[in-house]
């Protein structure tokens, strides 16, 4: 795909959106409604989560010490047991980050190898390597664009033939940058971006045209106290795949024992 002339009008389009927006756009409040629970690999340090063809796709990683039980995979995963169903890993050079479904393909990302990772999505085989510049967090695919975090406040726009890059644009919250080291796992859904934020209990929903925080979704109550305290530094919320037949999300974090099939409502006044 050629992408001079689009990149040019994509620009030029978010320029014009940046200039209309307003900062006093309200910010909707919401909460995960559970509407099933199911067990989930606590070896299992989510990165990437999508759902596909009643089943889920893991790209976990390595929490960076040796005797953490954590590995780069990517695995498909049964959603009523959590079972592995089937999985492939990566050496110690690669941090597995955002995970994407392009038809027949996954592409995985690394977190600071500067490489992704294209595989076959039934045998998981792998097919090719992607080159690009800086970090990967998250990535979401809504079925003509790629979108990545990178762990700056930017979500970049990516061609989905050659993973190049088309354009990149802040993300605002109430007219101001967010924070970098925010935006993490990223899900497509329509015409919103749905980020996990790092190190938080929260998720954003982002307006793709013009990159605005629109509500937030608090999921701290989504585990109990107990569970918790069992949880170690780093083993936060994350991962976020949408389930288009029922309109519901699944969602998980690192080294959590459950699942949670949920729905975001506004929180009751």
């Amino acid at each position: 795909m050629k992408r001079g002339w689009l990149g040019l009008v994509l620009l030029l389009l978010m320029a014009a959106t940046a200039i209309a927006q307003t900062p006093t756009t309200p910010i909707q409040n919401l909460v995960p409604e559970i509407i099933a629970t199911h067990p989930h690999d606590t070896n299992a340090y989510i990165q990437g989560l999508l759902y596909y063809d009643g089943v889920l796709y893991e790209s976990t990683g390595s929490s960076g010490y040796p005797d953490s039980g954590y590995e780069t995979t990517v695995r498909r995963v049964r959603i009523e047991d959590g079972a592995v169903l089937q999985q492939v890993a990566h050496g110690d050079d690669f941090f597995g980050e955002g995970l994407a479904r392009l038809g027949d393909r996954l592409i995985q990302l690394s977190w600071t190898a500067g490489r992704a990772t294209v595989y076959d999505r039934e045998s998981l085989e792998i097919m090719e390597t992607i080159a690009y510049e800086g970090e990967g967090w998250g990535l979401c695919f809504d079925g003509r664009y790629l979108y990545m975090s990178d762990g700056s406040p930017y979500i970049s726009l990516r061609d989905a033939e050659d993973f190049s890059l088309i354009i990149r644009s802040m993300v605002t919250y109430g007219g101001q940058p967010v924070q970098a080291g925010l935006l993490n796992e990223l899900e497509c859904v329509g015409d919103s971006l749905y980020a996990n934020l790092w190190r938080t209990d929260f998720i954003a929903v982002l307006d793709k045209t013009d990159m605005q925080v629109t509500a937030l979704i608090d999921a701290s109550s989504l585990l109990t106290e107990e569970e918790r305290a069992q949880l170690g530094v780093g083993e936060v919320l994350n991962g976020i795949a949408y389930r288009p037949e029922t309109e519901t999300f699944f969602i998980t974090g690192k080294g959590w024992p459950k699942l949670f099939e949920v729905r975001f409502v506004p929180v009751e006044p």
